[in-house]
């Protein structure tokens, strides 16, 4: 039986975030050059978030996500890989990436088990793509996406936030690069979550706007119907392609939200918007056994009443959720250390 929250939402996602570092720089996620970053000894080993993620899958978690950060910089991130799929449980394995690193650890990858690559894209545009990440770096990334369907991967997904008077006018460009690598493209509100301390309601394009610049070029699409709990709405181009609209910020899933996270240290977060977390790394480093882990994340999970994104969506003023100072009290309230 699943185990189910207040709103009858079951525990079957999970994003597992294995460091809070990234090398780049991107507006909308890491505005400034420098953060405090989590102490390097509170990061759990490979064989804590193994013992952490067989607790989830007890409860039934069947998807896992690696995130960051930037994952990639986690060395040897191939061996906790083998770790997961070792398990046997999991249905779909997959990593979030900014593709930097992509070129060279792909082949281990997906040699350890690794099922799908999501790689984030903002833009075909060098110069624009610099502006946006504050790293030259177009080009590595776009080796990266090469080399990961040359090694095999399949079902590989390039993320774009889509900024107004950024790179609004990049949609079919980037829905035909998508095309020419097989991959299906997912458009992303900008969100206003920890670490967008520059987000303002007037640069979100929304899933409404998108669609109507879309069709301008290829015609009607067409709306698929919705058969999971990922966040992505799909639709289908007039020649067959697939792409998606992740419209979280103006047209929130909360009520079929599956997903938690567990950043790099073990604190573990129910909700992307949530001010706290469940402190997981105390009870594993003090000898806790997986029985005892599982029942606290189930009383835990029975509780779950968060709604975050709706409740941003109510708000008649709504501006950046946190200020820059106020997230370098506190590191686990930005979005690079809890994952996206």
């Amino acid at each position: 039986m699943a185990l189910l929250d207040e709103y009858n939402r079951p525990l079957s996602s999970l994003r597992v975030s294995v460091t809070d570092r990234c090398n780049l720089r991107c507006g909308y996620c890491m505005p400034e050059e420098h953060y405090a970053w989590l102490p390097r000894r509170d990061l759990l080993s490979f064989e804590e978030v193994a013992r952490l993620v067989e607790a989830f899958c007890a409860l039934g978690v069947r998807k896992l996500r690696l995130t960051g950060g930037e994952p990639l910089l986690r060395r040897e991130l191939e061996n906790l890989i083998s770790l997961f799929a070792a398990q046997g449980v999991l249905e779909d394995l997959a990593l979030t990436t900014n593709g930097l690193l992509l070129e060279e650890s792909a082949p281990r990858l997906f040699d350890a088990g690794l099922g799908r690559v999501t790689v984030s894209l903002d833009s075909l545009r060098r110069e624009r793509f610099a502006r946006l990440s504050k790293r030259d770096e177009l080009d590595a990334v776009l080796r990266g996406i090469e080399v990961a369907r040359e090694v095999g991967f399949c079902g590989t997904k390039i993320d774009t936030v889509v900024l107004r008077g950024v790179n609004d006018d990049e949609l079919v460009d980037l829905l035909e690069y998508g095309k020419r690598v097989e991959s299906e493209v997912r458009f992303i509100e900008y969100m206003d979550v920890g670490g967008a301390t520059q987000w303002s309601a007037d640069a979100v394009v929304s899933r409404n706007q998108m669609l109507a610049l879309i069709e301008r070029h290829y015609g009607a699409v067409e709306a698929l119907a919705k058969t999971d709990t990922a966040p992505a709405d799909r639709y289908r181009l007039p020649d067959g392609t697939l792409f998606g609209i992740i419209a979280s910020t103006t047209a929130p899933f909360c009520g079929a939200c599956d997903r938690s996270r567990l950043t790099a240290d073990g604190t573990w977060y129910s909700c992307l918007y949530a001010s706290s977390g469940l402190d997981l790394r105390a009870p594993l480093r003090e000898g806790a056994t997986g029985a005892e882990l599982a029942a606290t994340l189930s009383e835990s999970w029975r509780r779950r009443k968060d709604r975050g994104a709706e409740e941003r969506l109510a708000l008649d003023d709504r501006g950046a959720l946190l200020a820059a100072d106020f997230l370098a009290r506190d590191p686990r309230l930005e979005m690079h250390t809890r994952g996206g």
